[in-house]
C-alpha cells in the first residue's frame, strides 16, 4: 500500500508543477533589471508604504481639568483619533465643575477625511495598476512591444498617476496640518468652557506623534517623483519617440545627399 501511495502522489502533483514551471518560464526577470520594470517596482513598493502610513494612523491627544472646589478631583480627558480623519465624529466628555452635572460630551473640531481618502484610493489603485502593468510586462512583454495601443495607455496612465499623486500628496499634506493644529492638547482646552472661567485649571496633556502620519506625505512625494521619472521611460516604448527618430534619420541623409549634390555641381 505504501509503494502505491507514493506512487500516486507525484503523479497527481506532476500537472500543478508543470503549470506553475510553464508560468515562471514564461516571466522575463531580466526585465526588471531595465528602467521600466525596476521603476514599477519601486511604484508598487511605495504605493503600499504610502496608503499603508496614512490608513493604519492612530493617534490620542488629551488634557487634565482640575476643579478648584473640593468635592471634584482631578480629570484626566484621552482622546483617541485616527483615519480617516472625522474629528468631528470623534466623542469625549469635559468634566463639569458644579453639583449639578458630572460630565458633558464634546467633539473635537473638523473634518479631513476628503484628502486621507483620496491619498489612501490614490494608493490602493496605483498598486494594482502597478502591479497589473508588472505581470503584463513581464509575461507579455512581445505583445507590449509589438502592439502601439498598449505603450499610449500606459503612457496616458502614467501621466495621470503623476498628476494625482502631485495633488494628493499636497492636500493631504495641508490637511495634515489641519489635523496637527486641531488635535494639540492647547486647541482641546480651548474648545471646553470648563477651562475658560476660575471653576476650574486646565493643563495640557498627552501630545498626540505624527511620525507615521509625516512619512504618509513623505512617501507621496516620492510616488509623484517615480511617476514623473517613468514617463520619460514609457514615452520611449510610444510609437511617438520611434516618430521622432525617424525625421532625424531623414532629415540626416537628405542633408548628405544636398552636399554632395552641391559638389558634383561645382566639379
Amino acid at each position: 500500500m505504501s509503494s502505491t501511495e507514493s506512487s500516486s502522489h507525484p503523479a497527481d502533483k506532476s500537472p500543478r508543477r508543470q503549470q506553475v514551471d510553464q508560468l515562471l518560464v514564461g516571466l522575463r526577470w531580466r526585465r526588471l533589471e531595465e528602467p521600466l520594470g525596476f521603476i514599477k517596482v519601486l511604484q508598487w513598493l511605495f504605493a503600499v508604504f504610502a496608503f499603508g502610513c496614512c490608513g493604519s494612523y492612530s493617534g490620542e491627544t488629551g488634557a487634565t481639568v482640575r476643579c478648584n472646589n473640593e468635592p471634584k478631583d482631578v480629570s484626566s480627558i484621552i482622546v483617541l483619533f485616527g483615519y480617516p480623519f472625522r474629528l468631528n465624529r470623534v466623542q469625549y466628555e469635559m468634566p463639569l465643575c458644579d453639583d449639578e452635572s458630572t460630565s458633558k460630551t464634546m467633539n473635537l473640531i473638523g473634518d479631513f477625511s476628503a484628502p486621507a481618502e483620496f491619498f489612501v484610493t490614490l494608493g490602493i489603485f496605483s498598486f494594482f495598476y502597478t502591479m497589473a502593468a508588472l505581470v503584463f510586462y513581464l509575461r507579455f512583454h512581445s505583445l507590449y512591444t509589438e502592439n502601439r495601443r498598449f505603450p499610449l495607455v500606459d503612457f496616458c496612465v502614467t501621466i495621470s498617476f503623476t498628476f494625482f499623486w502631485l495633488v494628493a500628496a499636497a492636500a493631504w499634506g495641508k490637511g495634515l496640518t489641519d489635523v496637527k493644529g486641531a488635535t494639540q492638547p492647547s486647541s482641546l482646552t480651548a474648545a471646553m468652557s470648563v477651562c475658560h472661567g476660575d471653576e476650574a485649571v486646565c493643563s495640557a496633556g498627552a501630545t498626540p506623534s505624527m511620525g507615521l502620519a509625516n512619512l504618509s506625505v513623505l512617501f507621496g512625494f516620492i510616488n509623484f517623483f517615480l511617476w514623473a521619472g517613468n514617463c520619460w521611460f514609457v514615452f520611449k516604448e510610444t510609437p511617438w519617440h520611434g516618430q521622432g527618430q525617424g525625421q532625424d534619420q531623414d532629415q540626416g541623409p537628405s542633408q548628405e545627399s544636398t552636399a554632395e549634390q552641391g559638389a558634383v555641381e561645382k566639379q
